[in-house]
């Protein structure tokens, strides 16, 4: 089994990098990353104007970052673990994997989360990466490799949510719901070139996950309508 291409980049997670600065750089020119109005500005999630129509806001804050120390942590992730998620899965997975498990993450905070507050942050996105490597040690739990990087990553997530819960200003809901989404996603794409999981249980996850999207972005509407 083949797992990492060392010929292979990681192209995406030096693009999704260089956007994310480039975003912060104009925060910053704006009025500053960690002014209200800015934020809002540049598309930074409140439940209240998802409701009124402005679905992009469950995209745009994968890219924005309150302050330095932010998006210094999150950056860093991002470079770390992309240039390892990136070259296993291929590029095109990586990037639907950061992408959707970041609108499911966003998508959680609009569904539990409180409604007059503003947020933002690749979090949601990073949780997905995390998830992801839990997803392709399930799948492949033959190789040893593998099997200790999803412990490895679970834990990751049970002591980040848990330090969650003692932190004010983090977006537990964004995390939880970024997790299920990278879990999901990762379960369905698993590894280029191997015909494992089987395509029917791809669909299974791909269908849970658009299931459970609807529900978060339904029972959002129903409670902040």
């Amino acid at each position: 089994m083949q797992i990492i291409n060392k010929e292979s980049k990681s192209y995406v997670t030096w693009v999704l990098l260089a956007v994310t600065i480039g975003v912060f750089i104009v925060e910053s020119l704006v009025g500053g990353s960690q002014n209200y109005q800015t934020l809002l500005l540049m598309g930074a999630k409140t439940n209240n104007l998802v409701q009124a129509g402005q679905w992009w806001r469950l995209i745009t804050p994968i890219f924005l970052h309150i302050g330095i120390f932010h998006i210094f942590m999150n950056g860093f992730t991002l470079l770390y673990v992309g240039q390892i998620l990136e070259p296993m899965v291929g590029h095109w997975r990586f990037f639907v994997i950061y992408m959707l498990s970041g609108i499911m993450g966003n998508l959680a905070s609009f569904a539990f989360g409180a409604n007059n507050v503003i947020s933002a942050g690749a979090s949601t996105s990073l949780f997905g990466m995390f998830a992801a490597f839990l997803a392709l040690g399930l799948i492949y739990r033959e190789n040893r490799f593998l099997r200790e990087l999803g412990k490895s990553f679970l834990g990751l997530i049970a002591v980040n949510l848990l330090m969650d819960l003692t932190m004010s200003g983090i977006d537990i809901w964004g995390h939880i719901g970024g997790a299920v989404g990278g879990l999901l996603l990762g379960y369905a794409l698993g590894l280029p070139k191997i015909s494992r999981p089987k395509m029917i249980f791809r669909i299974l996850a791909i269908l849970v996950a658009v299931a459970i999207s609807y529900y978060m972005y339904a029972k959002g509407m129903i409670v902040y309508g």
